[in-house]
């Protein structure tokens, strides 16, 4: 299957430490998180790649042309240069004509690793009638969630993972119909996908496994130390070790 990447976005809050670098090459290790999410996919037999670029798009060429990890490995990668300012269903609608004959496509936000068993989801949304599914995860940040009742007196505290709350984890699949609900200058998750869920077309496959996603120079740490430790659970092809 094609495997879409956005690779667009200016990685914000990451900048102090990135400075200049699109958030897809900041490394974890050694390596771009990029290369992971790459290596992750071609695990399972997805090495047909489509790139979404915008912010620093010269600096991903750069790397395929030039970095002997990506030369390496046996991808075939197009990069599409796709705007600076486009959100990601833009982008999306911007690679359409590569993606109109596919049975189903990938795609991924290039911003969070997971050890997700990748065939079990896609054998799942097959079976079904969804034009789209993504991976619903608990979410990774430390943050607490407060419950006020009519007094404005807190009823309860507990951390955001205890609260039964359940985030897009940017993990996608899709059938090609997601173009006939995605409209020009609109977003995918904020415009398309409020349309399949009025019509029973989303899936959401809930993950409890390891997922987490580099916002911020916290999260590159921790992914840092995940590395450095050997146990690193995103690396499926080595049986989560480094």
């Amino acid at each position: 299957m094609k495997v879409v990447l956005f690779c667009g976005g200016f990685g914000s809050r990451l900048r102090e430490h990135a400075g200049t670098i699109p958030k897809p090459l900041v490394t974890i290790g050694s390596r771009p998180i990029l290369w992971h999410l790459m290596r992750y996919y071609a695990h399972y037999g997805h090495r047909e790649f489509i790139l979404c670029l915008g912010y620093r798009a010269e600096l991903v060429h750069e790397y395929f042309a030039s970095d002997a990890d990506a030369l390496a490995e046996d991808w075939d990668v197009t990069l599409v240069d796709t705007g600076m300012h486009t959100s990601v269903g833009e982008r999306l609608k911007a690679v359409a004509p590569q993606l109109k004959d596919e049975e189903i496509f990938l795609a991924n936000y290039s911003d969070g690793l997971s050890d997700l068993p990748l065939e079990p989801y896609l054998q799942a949304f097959r079976g079904s009638n969804a034009v789209a599914t993504l991976v619903s995860v608990r979410p990774s940040q430390t943050f607490h969630v407060v419950d006020v009742d009519d007094r404005g007196m807190a009823s309860a505290i507990r951390p955001v993972r205890d609260a039964g709350v359940w985030i897009n984890g940017g993990f996608f699949a899709f059938r090609p119909a997601i173009f006939d609900y995605l409209h020009d200058s609109e977003d995918l998750v904020e415009s398309a996908f409020p349309r399949l869920i009025d019509e029973g077309l989303l899936r959401a496959h809930r993950y409890d496994g390891f997922w987490a996603a580099m916002d911020t120079l916290k999260d590159k740490v921790a992914f840092d130390e995940l590395e450095a430790s050997g146990s690193a659970p995103w690396m499926v092809w080595n049986g989560g070790r480094r």
